[in-house]
């Protein structure tokens, strides 16, 4: 049964508009209250536990396995090995496609990466699963790991992110760097991330014959269902996936995981239902990660300040066996006008687990690095910070030429300093200090992101009774989509909210595509407005062609629903309710499919994208280096929003992972062993309460007719892109020291 969504936790007693209105979590209090059943919450009769067994090496193989000891053990049930692993119908090695990625599924005893699976443990207890697998105590003959940016051979790859060109150019950029009154040139490293969100991968896998019934979190619910159907050779439909909560994603749950799929593989073998949730340290490996960049970017500046050139060389890295670049550089073909334009990349083939799709992938890391360099461009020129960025607005895309579909990024610098009281910012650094004698330091960072859009579908149904029901795959990571998809439905069958039914969450429901890029609202959300728009218009059909209705003939003229009845578009006086139309039809209900398509003629002409400005102000002890940002002020343009304190809610998500990125995430790898050395959440630093400012997000006004019908533009991942730069330019300011290494340390300023 399709998972559905509450709707009577909070009642919403208004008329009109969904669209727009600050609606609290319709799942909020089943959430609050440990009601909300998270897929390892799940427990079918019979059900066994798995325990990964990884490497403990980072290249080599695997030479031996106690597994005596371990099946010896008081509820072990069975060891799953590459030697007994059920076969598949597909080799977890290929790759059609670029959204296709390699899994370590006990193919062989080669090793790849340290913490790979080499072993399944499974027993009735997750206890007894446990200490089966430290039972195994696997063996390796090591090779010597590749690890870092200079740990092996330098290579140009073909494509990066997915599919992108590796080279991009505009204009001379040797003749506008030689023409160039002032120039900048500088080296930005940025480090290995790792998404680690509160819920860890997980399944809960029922096999029935050749049906499939999981439980597993998933940004992508469609596209599993085909992965994993390839896998096992079983049709997609035999396949039954509940995702209806996701606590957390981050990219790393668009695609099934390796420890998922040999979860499914154990239940396979032993016949009976099995969980298999992976550990906070196994996250550290099979799920993907950010890949560590150095980027050199030279820029270009006439007498004036304008820009003559830019250019971004990226160095990244990808697994050994599989291939992902992070498009870094590719943020410096959007956001600053520049006559001359140079991207290109060159990588290395680490024994790592693969990086994936991280939060705001490739802008991230490239934002931090450019917001940088722009502010050494702007010192270099002698100008202030924010003047400079406005002097090089660019009014079209640089790279392309193409006009914005829309762009309200100069108000989001103007509102954003005016809250801010940017204004008052002196020019040079070392000039400000707090009450409590630290230095003290304001930074900007302009913020931008992708306006992206998938394919979905939905279905909706208007009810006898005057209620309706809409159903679509969307998946929910807690960002707040079950509420903002359904305001969306809402208003597309012209109902109060309350007055819905929103399903969500299963593979059974119409496929709503992939909940990435920031582009889910917009995807999922279309389709839901089609499908409403489509019943609206059935319903309209039987209502304008019967005599008996005062809406009778009314065809050319037109209806619009409101508040549950179809009107006449001239005439709003005259109408009847939807109950009405369907009973003298003799109908209990009326259904109708939609679907949602990126509109490539508009994707052609215009450039899409979110954009903001974020203000940082930091205090650095000037004796022992410590940093604080003691306040962070982001004014952000992002098309249409559907519910404005689910967007507040994801923008200080994002700048709090700014901050995160700035000042404290960082994967550290053993260069002799290549293990992740910091694979808990207590040494891989990230924000805690204390470290969190006073924040606010203004949200800017911008329509955009061109990203889609509704006008929606993501939020999710664009307040990470301003915020990390405006912080390493606040330091800046605080300091006089221009760091260009990420995460900055304490140790940095007292060098």
């Amino acid at each position: 049964m399709s998972e559905i969504a509450p709707t009577r936790e909070a009642r919403h007693t208004r008329h009109g508009s969904s669209i727009g209105q600050p609606m609290t979590r319709r799942e909020g209090v089943l959430k609050v209250t440990g009601a909300a059943r998270f897929a390892a919450d799940n427990h079918p009769p019979g059900i066994l536990y798995a325990v990964l067994a990884v490497s403990t090496v980072a290249r080599g193989r695997l030479v031996s396995l106690d597994l005596a000891a371990a099946k010896a053990h008081p509820g072990v049930v069975d060891v799953m090995t590459h030697e007994n692993r059920p076969a598949l119908a597909s080799d977890p090695d290929e790759k059609s496609n670029p959204f296709m990625f390699r899994l370590d599924l006990l193919q062989n005893d080669r090793v790849r990466y340290a913490g790979q699976p080499v072993a399944v443990v499974i027993a009735e207890t997750l206890e007894a699963a446990t200490e089966g697998a430290a039972l195994l105590a696997p063996r390796f003959e090591a090779e010597t790991a590749r690890v870092g940016l200079n740990g092996a051979e330098v290579f140009a790859p073909s494509t990066v992110g997915v599919g992108n060109p590796p080279k991009a150019e505009k204009g001379d950029v040797e003749a506008g760097l030689s023409a160039a009154a002032h120039r900048v040139e500088a080296t930005y490293e940025t480090p290995a991330q790792y998404h680690n969100p509160m819920e860890p991968h997980g399944v809960v896998a029922v096999w029935e014959g050749d049906r499939l019934s999981l439980d597993m979190p998933s940004q992508a619910l469609v596209m599993a269902q085909g992965r994993l159907a390839g896998l096992f050779g079983i049709p997609p439909e035999n396949i039954h996936i509940r995702s209806p909560y996701l606590g957390g994603g981050f990219g790393s749950k668009g695609f099934p995981a390796g420890p998922q799929v040999l979860g499914i593989m154990a239940a396979k073998l032993t016949g009976r239902p099995v969980k298999l949730v992976v550990k906070r340290e196994q996250m550290f490996g099979p799920v993907g990660h950010r890949a560590p960049t150095r980027q050199r970017i030279r820029i270009g500046m006439d007498e004036t300040g304008s820009l003559t050139a830019i250019e971004n060389h990226t160095r990244t890295a990808s697994s050994t066996y599989d291939d992902f670049f992070e498009a870094a550089a590719d943020v410096a073909h959007t956001l600053y006008a520049s006559p001359a334009i140079r991207t290109s990349y060159e990588a290395v083939r680490l024994d790592t687990g693969t990086p994936l799709f991280m939060r705001a992938p490739g802008e991230a890391p490239g934002s931090v690095a450019l917001e940088s360099a722009i502010d050494e461009a702007a010192q270099a020129a002698g100008m202030d910070p924010l003047a400079f960025r406005l002097k090089n607005y660019a009014e079209v895309e640089p790279i392309s030429g193409k006009p914005f579909s829309s762009k309200a990024l100069r108000e989001c610098y103007r509102q954003g300093a005016e809250r801010f009281g940017w204004d008052t910012r002196p020019l040079e650094p070392r000039a400000m200090w707090d009450e409590a004698g630290r230095l003290r330091g304001w930074g900007v960072g302009t913020a931008t992101f992708p306006a992206l859009m998938f394919q979905a579908k939905a279905r909706a149904t208007i009810r006898r009774d005057g209620s309706g029901l809409m159903e679509t795959g969307a998946h929910d990571m807690g960002q707040g989509a079950w509420t903002a998809l359904a305001q969306i439905a809402a208003d597309a069958l012209g109902l109060d909210i309350d007055a819905v039914e929103f399903r969500a969450g299963t593979s059974d429901l119409p496929d709503a595509g992939i909940a990435g890029g920031s582009g889910h609202t917009a995807t999922a959300g279309m389709a839901l407005h089609q499908a409403g728009a489509n019943a609206i218009a059935k319903l309209g059909e039987l209502a304008v062609n019967d005599e008996a209705s005062p809406l009778f003939g009314a065809g050319n003229v037109g209806t619009v629903a409101r508040g549950g009845r179809l009107v006449r578009r001239d005439d709003e006086s005259r109408g009847e309710s939807f109950s009405d139309i369907l009973a003298r039809a003799g109908l209990t209900h009326i259904e109708a499919e939609g679907a949602a398509q990126p509109d490539g003629a508009a994707q052609e002409a215009y450039a899409m994208h979110a954009h903001g400005a974020v203000f940082a102000d930091v205090s650095v002890d000037p004796d022992l280096g410590q940093i604080r940002v003691t306040r962070l002020v982001g004014a952000f343009a992002a098309g249409r929003i559907i519910n404005p304190r689910m967007v507040e809610s994801q923008l200080f998500g994002g700048m709090i992972w700014g901050l995160s990125f700035a000042l404290h995430e960082e994967g550290v790898s053993d260069p002799r062993t290549g293990r992740v050395m910091n694979a808990d959440l207590a040494e891989y630093q990230i924000p805690v309460q204390a470290d969190i400012p006073a924040m606010e997000a203004i949200l800017v006004h911008e329509d955009d007719p061109h990203v889609n019908a509704l006008g929606i533009k993501g939020v999710g991942e664009i307040g990470i892109t301003g915020t990390a730069g405006a912080i390493a330019n606040a330091v800046w300011h605080a300091t006089g020291r221009r760091l260009r290494r990420f995460p900055i340390r304490l140790t940095d300023l007292l060098d």
